[in-house]
């Protein structure tokens, strides 16, 4: 549907005339998608219209999506530099939003949606669940350094929580290690393994709690099943 002015949009909803509704914008008294509107701002069915703290317009249908992030694509929804985006893998009419981060260099695992309620309450609850990320780094990693990644690494921004590792492989120059933690500071990853003395050159997250990346490609995703949709709303009625 071509967008069109908030006034019209609301007044063929029956809200107010297309003069109120100019004067309830100038009250402070609607919002779109959260924030406070212009007078002639332009408006689709999939934006979310409150009207005094009043829900208003077309219901939309809540998705839930997992795409398996290519490297070199940012995990948002715009960019003043036309990077490629996460949004952009995703065919659907929807207005979807990643749930976290995801480094732009990083391959892997990230959850999308529409459901702008449950966004910021899983985000509170990310600490107490293990991301998994499959890291390939120089050199051949030493089982001592596996407790030392374990235990807490002094970085600049303090030292991270307790992890788990192990390591998956040995090649002639690499070895392919696991890790998983609970926290998600900038390229933390790979500045863990920087600190130990043994730089990333390729790193794929492969799980978030019960999500499991799988034998999906980059740039594939797939909706969560009914199952997985219970668990993502179980993780943020528990932050309630």
């Amino acid at each position: 549907m071509e967008k069109v002015r908030i006034n019209k949009y609301l007044a063929n909803l029956g809200v107010a005339s297309r003069r109120q509704v100019d004067k309830m914008i100038e009250a402070g008294e609607i919002k779109i998608n959260g924030k406070l509107p212009e007078i002639g701002q332009k408006v689709d069915p999939n934006d979310e219209i409150d009207v005094k703290g009043k829900r208003i317009g077309k219901k939309v249908k809540k998705v839930y999506y997992l795409l398996n992030k290519p490297q070199q694509v940012l995990s948002a929804t715009s960019d003043y530099t036309d990077r490629k985006l996460v949004t952009d893998f995703i065919k659907g009419t929807e207005r979807i939003y990643p749930i976290g981060r995801l480094d732009y260099d990083t391959e892997g695992i990230i959850l999308m949606t529409n459901d702008g309620d449950i966004v910021n309450k899983i985000l509170r609850a990310s600490s107490k669940i293990f991301k998994t990320y499959l890291a390939k780094v120089k050199g051949k990693f030493p089982e001592r350094k596996i407790e030392l990644l374990e235990e807490g690494i002094y970085l600049d921004d303090g030292i991270t929580l307790p992890a788990k590792a192990k390591i998956v492989e040995y090649e002639k120059n690499h070895t392919w290690v696991e890790l998983q933690i609970r926290e998600g500071r900038n390229r933390q990853v790979r500045r863990m393994f920087s600190k130990v003395g043994y730089p990333v050159v390729f790193l794929r997250r492969i799980g978030i709690g019960k999500f499991k990346i799988g034998d999906m490609r980059p740039g594939q995703y797939r909706k969560l099943s009914n199952n997985e949709v219970k668990y993502i709303k179980a993780m943020k009625e528990r932050e309630e």
